[in-house]
């Protein structure tokens, strides 16, 4: 990649498959012993590769879906209309890509005050990202997480004007769309003071806490934050055998491994069964998936081996696309008896 940048070494479409082929799950990263920052690099080798390279027809429809929808959101709530139409009618079949969604319901509306109040005595008052894809396919994970920081006395804002943080465009070599999104939001988050922004999407976590430079100091992941400032006793038992997805971008990137599994093996009658590698990625990583389904399967088809492994009733994670990758994986292998969920839901059934 720098030879690329310095002119010594000329491009070629082999080589710049190697670059395609990178998950961009940071792994290295983690047990680099020299700390090399491998995802800022991996961004700006793509990006390096789609201004050097003939457009790619399927990598360049996903982008300009990116382009034209995340950066939207009234656009993205309109397609998110469509697609559950389209869906009701029975009719997304018709786009081969279409059946890894998942079953969409109503999007995620914050209050119309843009506050939360906090349950009992306000301890913090966190701002939270309500994101792009998110609202749109997983709106239960939203409300979960924000009664969870209620319970946990936080009030909760959303700052109006908020829009997609980034994090695809950047995992794509979109780099200046991301710096577009990024100083839009940080005047959005700049409106009033709080104490912690919250975020409930390992991706959009690190992305944040990595380039974001007025506010990446404040970035919590969700799990972060109730473990540090507790949750009140949980009221309700759930007779469940649970196994945990670390999601790359939560384990790796921002180093958050143990409160998934703290505020996990606090809830009466939850079991939480370990997979031997839950820290391997599922072949999700961004758009990886649509723009290298195959490669993206074989990794798929080796988690889902593991994952069933351990007999669960359910595997949660914290993370959108680790959702609807292994959703689609165990309706692919006719497992419906497993089902698939954001950590909050779990801990917020709890409550």
């Amino acid at each position: 990649m720098t030879q690329w940048q310095r002119g010594g070494l000329p491009f070629t479409e082999e080589l710049a498959r190697h670059i395609d082929l990178c998950l961009g799950c940071r792994t290295c990263e983690a047990v680099c012993p020299s700390g090399v920052p491998y995802g800022r690099i991996i961004e700006h080798g793509r990006a390096e590769v789609e201004r050097l390279r003939r457009p790619n027809p399927r990598s360049f429809l996903v982008r300009q879906a990116l382009r034209r929808l995340l950066a939207h959101p009234r656009r993205l709530r309109a397609a998110g209309a469509a697609t559950r139409a389209a869906q009701r009618l029975r009719l997304t079949g018709i786009v081969p890509q279409s059946r890894t969604l998942p079953r969409l319901a109503g999007a995620y509306r914050p209050p119309a005050t843009h506050v939360a109040p906090a349950i009992g005595e306000r301890r913090l008052r966190v701002a939270f990202l309500v994101g792009c894809v998110m609202p749109i396919f997983y709106p239960a994970a939203h409300e979960a997480s924000v009664r969870l920081l209620q319970l946990a006395g936080c009030e909760v804002w959303f700052p109006p004007g908020q829009r997609c943080c980034g994090a695809l465009f950047a995992h794509s070599g979109d780099l200046a769309g991301a710096r577009r999104l990024a100083d839009h939001n940080q005047r959005a988050f700049g409106q009033e003071s709080f104490d912690y922004l919250v975020v409930n999407s390992a991706g959009c976590g690190a992305h944040l806490k990595d380039s974001y430079e007025n506010l990446g100091a404040r970035v919590r992941d969700l799990t972060e934050l109730l473990v540090e400032v507790g949750l009140p006793e949980p009221r309700r038992e759930q007779r469940l055998r649970v196994t945990y997805q670390d999601a790359c971008h939560l384990v790796h990137a921002q180093r958050v491994r143990s409160q998934p599994r703290q505020l996990i093996r606090a809830l009466p009658g939850v079991e939480l069964v370990e997979m031997a590698h839950p820290d391997i990625c599922c072949g999700s990583a961004g758009i990886y998936n649509a723009i290298q389904p195959e490669m993206s399967r074989r990794i798929l088809d080796e988690k889902l081996d593991d994952l069933l492994s351990t007999g669960p009733g359910m595997v949660v994670s914290a993370n959108p696309g680790c959702q609807m990758q292994l959703e689609a994986g165990l309706r692919g292998r006719g497992r419906l008896d497993v089902a698939v969920g954001h950590l909050a839901e779990l801990v917020a059934g709890a409550y």
